[in-house]
Parts: C-alpha cells; structure tokens; sequence
C-alpha cells in the first residue's frame, strides 16, 4: 500500500512539475490604483491556489473549533458516566419503581 501511495505522490508532482514548466510565460495583472503586477503564469496560478486554500481552511476553523468542544464535552459526561459506574451505580440515574398492573 506504501509503495502506491508514493507512486500516486510521485506521478502527481510530476504532473505539476510538467504543468510549471509549460506555463513560463510572463503575465501582467492590473489592480485598482494602478497596480501592476508581473509574473509567470505558474506563480499566479500557485498564488491563487494557495490563497483559495487559505481562505477554505479559515472558513473550516469555526466549524472544526466547535465540533472539538462538543467531542470534549461528551468525553466528560463519558467519564462521569463510567466513575458512576465504577461506585456501584451510585448517582446514577434512578428508574422509577416498577408499578404490577
């Protein structure tokens, strides 16, 4: 399994490697105020790759922050429930009697 997983690895960055050796040409992006900005299409391509990366792991940190919260928090009530247990059942939660019909 070791031995595809690098296979995969190394055919992938071959793959980008070839697509950066292709796209060498200088392109110039205009921004507001008269900003320019000139460089190999390859490192425009990257840049916005990476910055579209960024932004998509920034909008998973809320989500990630919450969720590890609830995981401890289900982890102590786990915890309590099983020193619960441990005491014989004392403080735990009590069934009411059964009623004979």
């Amino acid at each position: 399994m070791r031995i595809i997983t690098w296979a995969i690895r190394l055919l992938i960055f071959a793959f980008v490697a070839a697509f950066a050796a292709k796209n060498i040409e200088t392109v110039r992006l205009r921004f507001y105020f008269d900003v320019l900005w000139e460089a190999p299409l390859v490192v425009v391509l990257f840049a916005f790759l990476a910055l579209g990366a960024g932004l998509g792991l920034s909008a998973a940190v809320g989500t990630m922050l919450r969720q590890r919260r609830e995981v401890g928090r289900l982890r102590g009530e786990l915890r309590q429930h099983a020193q619960a247990s441990a005491d014989g059942g004392r403080g735990g939660p009590r069934h009411p009697p059964a009623v004979d019909g």
